[in-house]
């Protein structure tokens, strides 16, 4: 088959919206898991690839290895006939194969399509005519057409024609607890007028709400456009949190003042810097793709500058603060509370308060942490920190010369925190009151 017309796409989104196609999900991470939980809930077969075994067979095992997915989910989806592999040979198993594997930058901050690469490789082989593949991972305009469409067309098969192929970012917020993978609206961008069809019926049981695009490079655009949105906004708020501390203005004050105005207004708060998958890191793969263009994308990488240089900037505000109390960073001892990139949840990526502990740690600080959704420092591809949680009291937290806040969880007993502590250096704006042992940063 090679074409549209000798391929019955009608049929193919048929069984799809009858609950009798097979979806695989490929990276059964933060983005991949959730989703093949959905698909399980409403009725669908779902098998879930991945190459880290110890993943896979703990999922089997019904554990989640993510703190805010119960392992009461993982067993139902079991029970509803979700398994795990390694094995990328069951590929030919599935009808939908749905890519959600990461997309990070490498070290001179150029996007590292090598896990797209290794996937492409892996499900080559076993793609057959009526498959549709959605690739949801983070990505610059063209990725569809420079790594899945030659793989598929070097199968024999045709996109569009007997192979449906769209680019459908995710767009996870792990612990939102007013918004998850179904009830946020799902961008569906085709290569043809077939692949949005077959598209919409593959993932109408697991989402609420389906937008489709023209095409895959209007979606690729679309995804970066929402974070580098954020990224720029909190790069202007972090960049006022700099000029009002020289000012001796406390900027959440100025934040909750300007945000009373009911129009023209969106109140983004600063913080250490920017973490998780997408808004560190989207920036970065658009101003690479334009430079292609011969653009300059200079208001985009100036926010990104800015919000890199944060971690620093909270480096020195502990460095200054613990300077006024006759004590160098060398051999202090420093407890970070929290370690996610944001509140409430065990995510690791991308979180500045790693790259803030790592500027503590080149300066001889003896470093320890405390969060209640991370109990051992997680293995990191370049961050390495031999360190588990340690319990909260009053006697421990009296211990160290500087307790600095990174990520604000709410389990966290803060008026504890504050009477005990020697030195509390707030990045996060949780204390509001001025004290004698706070310094805000």
């Amino acid at each position: 088959m090679s074409s549209a017309e000798e391929f019955d796409v009608a049929g193919l989104a048929a069984r799809f919206l009858d609950r009798e196609a097979t979806v695989g999900i490929v990276g059964l991470g933060y983005v991949g898991q959730p989703l093949a939980l959905c698909f399980a809930e409403a009725g669908m077969k779902v098998i879930g690839f991945d190459i880290n075994r110890d993943l896979v067979d703990g999922l089997n095992a019904g554990r989640s290895p993510i703190e805010h997915i119960p392992d009461d989910r993982i067993a139902d989806a079991i029970a509803s006939g979700f398994t795990a592999t390694t094995d990328y040979a069951e590929i030919a198993d599935a009808d939908a194969i749905i890519i959600c594997v990461p997309t990070p930058l490498n070290r001179n901050r150029e996007p590292d399509m090598s896990f797209i690469r290794a996937t492409m490789a892996s499900i080559g082989p076993h793609l057959r005519a009526g498959h549709f593949i959605s690739l949801e991972s983070t990505t610059f305009p063209g990725t569809i057409d420079d790594e899945v469409l030659p793989i598929v067309r070097r199968m024999g098969l045709t996109p569009g024609g007997d192979a449906f192929i769209a680019y459908s970012p995710e767009r996870e917020d792990p612990g939102n607890p007013d918004f998850g993978t179904r009830t946020i609206p799902k961008l569906i961008g085709g290569y043809s007028t077939n692949c949005v069809e077959v598209g919409i019926a593959v993932y109408a049981h697991a989402i609420d709400t389906l937008v489709p695009v023209s095409s895959t490079r209007v979606a690729e655009l679309a995804k970066l456009l929402e974070n580098i949105q954020r990224s720029v906004n909190i790069g202007l708020v972090n960049e006022m949190k700099i000029i009002a501390d020289k000012m001796d203005i406390d900027i959440h004050e100025v934040i909750a003042a300007a945000a009373t105005k009911p129009f023209g207004f969106t109140a983004y708060y600063p913080g250490p810097g920017l973490g998780g998958h997408c808004i560190p890191i989207d920036p970065f793969y658009l101003t690479w793709k334009a430079r292609e263009y011969g653009v300059n994308t200079r208001f985009i990488e100036l926010a990104g500058e800015i919000n890199q240089a944060m971690p620093e900037w909270v480096f020195g505000k502990i460095s200054r603060a613990l300077n006024d109390r006759a004590k160098p960073v060398r051999g202090s001892r420093i407890l970070a509370l929290g370690i996610a990139y944001k509140k409430n949840i065990d995510d690791m990526r991308e979180s500045p308060a790693v790259l803030v502990m790592e500027h503590l740690r080149d300066a001889g600080a003896i470093l320890d942490y405390s969060d209640p959704h991370v109990a051992k420092f997680p293995r990191m591809r370049e961050h390495r920190f031999d360190l588990e949680s340690v319990a909260l009291t009053p006697e421990a937290i009296a211990s160290y010369d500087c307790v600095v806040l990174l990520t604000d969880h709410d389990r966290f007993d803060y008026d504890m925190i504050l009477a005990n502590a020697q030195l509390v250096v707030d990045s996060r704006g949780q204390y509001r009151q001025p004290a004698s042992n706070l310094v805000r940063a």
